[in-house]
């Protein structure tokens, strides 16, 4: 069988710019000297990273030989000696080309490289007379030619649009944004090992669900073509999570995606990453101590201390974290007591003298998160835990045995975001039912956001669920305050975007 030749549908049915023309053209002339461009595979011995580390080990350097292999970014001839940096996922390093070394026609094929070209390379490690840790190159081999420029190096990718559609671009020449998803790997490993150590079991559970709940959101809809059913992507996984506890997993966890049909803002993506973990026999002051105790650990893990610097502020993360009602907290931002303003009218013209901006029918609860957004939420800079929530506010929290009108519900906010939420979860059967009938009254008034009625949720209820602390923490916004990103899309790789239409 004939091999296919590529470069007879190429270059492709656009006009190559300026710049990409030279590149094809060495491309080409490659080809014809009968160097692949797209080989399979290198044998590598060593990462940049490696080599770099290995000088600092006793020996004699001219003895070892190595086999790296990276892009190529940045290339400087001179003559009969031409330096290059490449770079590979553990960093960067010197390379250099000498004729003496390669031969003259094999350097000569250096004219055909360009920046952004993948090479590996075979030598011997040496220290340049400036002092720089370099690989002296005796064999060069092309692994994949570039035919499109990398962005300017050293003007960055300033096209902050550009830098989220094309983030590959952005992690090659910003180091700074590579580092910082490394960082949200090691902050997600690190919450896999606190919470593996306290004995909880990792789960999954569905992303496509008939019916969608756990929290307030309008969902995402798909359609199931070999079931003949309309499916819903996940708000949360807390529904299906507390179905395992029912079924006798006392400590589950997952960490997973969720999707929340909302607008887009430097807070909130549609897809987006949660933990949510329940913990039998626990209420929310438990959750509570681990949530402080987990976070605290993460960031000593993550980044070697609980001191961090978010916009500008310096936040300690260390337990213990602060602890304030939501009522008091309102009452001191915004000189409103929502419990003197049991109807909703009221609390509507309450909001509004004291400066906020409501949507015109707003429901009581969602006035009273209003204001929690508005007052309150921007001054909350160290760690606090805003307790103890109206029940208008929270479908699956227990009320509080003193007060039948407020829950054990917490969240948690660190540098003016919310960062976790958390419940003692609502067990009794009878209340929940109660409870959804209250929110499909609110959707059949006209809140999208409501709770839908979970029959099958119910039903597992009424097999017994024993008493439960329940957690969601946001990893994006988590990782926000660690790397001091003040959007969320630049810890998220690939961020939803408007249409470039």
């Amino acid at each position: 069988m004939v091999a296919p030749d590529p470069s007879a549908h190429w270059p492709p049915d656009r006009p190559l710019d300026e710049l990409m023309a030279p590149r094809v053209e060495k491309l080409a002339r490659l080809e014809q000297a009968g160097i692949d461009p797209f080989p399979r595979r290198f044998a590598r011995t060593h990462t940049a990273q490696a080599v770099l580390a290995a000088f600092d080990t006793p020996g004699p350097q001219q003895e070892r030989c190595v086999r790296l292999a990276g892009r190529i970014v940045t290339m400087r001839h001179m003559g009969r000696l031409t330096f290059a940096h490449l770079q590979d996922g553990s960093g960067r390093i010197q390379i250099a080309f000498r004729t003496d070394v390669l031969g003259p026609e094999r350097y000569a094929l250096l004219r055909d490289l360009d920046l952004g070209d993948f090479i590996g390379v075979e030598g011997r490690p040496f220290v340049t007379r400036t002092g720089e840790r370099t690989v002296e190159v005796h064999e060069a081999t092309l692994l994949a030619k570039a035919v499109r420029p990398l962005p300017e190096k050293w003007h960055g990718l300033a096209d902050v649009e550009k830098r989220y559609r094309q983030r590959y671009l952005d992690l090659i020449v910003n180091e700074d944004v590579r580092r910082a998803f490394e960082l949200r790997a090691r902050v997600v490993q690190a919450m896999r090992d606190f919470l593996n150590a306290r004995g909880f079991l990792e789960v999954e559970t569905p992303v496509l669900q008939p019916l969608y709940g756990g929290a307030a959101a309008r969902p995402f809809e798909t359609y199931h073509h070999a079931l003949d059913r309309k499916l819903f992507l996940r708000i949360a996984t807390e529904l299906y999570l507390k179905r395992l506890v029912v079924g006798g997993f006392d400590k589950v966890y997952e960490i997973g995606k969720d999707f929340r049909n909302e607008g887009l803002s430097t807070k909130h993506n549609p897809e987006f990453t949660m933990m949510e973990s329940y913990e039998a026999y626990a209420d929310y002051r438990d959750v509570m101590a681990m949530t402080e105790e987990m976070v605290a650990f993460i960031a000593q893990q993550a980044i070697g201390t609980t001191r961090i610097v978010f916009r500008a502020n310096d936040i300690d993360l260390a337990p213990p974290w602060r602890r304030a009602t939501l009522r008091e907290l309102i009452l001191e931002h915004a000189g409103v007591d929502y419990r003197a303003h049991p109807e909703r009218d009221e609390l509507y013209r309450a909001a509004i003298t004291a400066g906020a901006r409501p949507a015109p029918h707003a429901t009581w609860a969602k006035l009273v998160d209003e204001l929690l957004a508005t007052f309150v939420e921007p001054r909350l800079l160290q760690p606090t835990f805003v307790i103890d929530y109206p029940l208008a506010l929270s479908p699956f929290a227990k009320r509080r045995a003193d007060d039948f009108g407020t829950v054990e519900r917490f969240e948690a906010f660190v540098g003016g975001i919310e960062i976790a939420n958390a419940f003692t979860e609502l067990n009794d059967p009878r209340d929940q039912y109660q409870r959804f009938k209250e929110q499909l009254a609110q959707r059949a008034a006209g809140d999208e956001e409501a709770q839908q009625f979970d029959e099958d949720f119910l039903v597992a209820l009424e097999h017994g669920m024993p008493p439960t602390g329940g957690l969601g923490m946001g990893i994006d916004r988590l990782v926000m305050l660690l790397t001091d990103q003040h959007s969320i899309r630049d810890v998220i790789l690939f961020p939803q975007l408007r249409s470039k239409d």
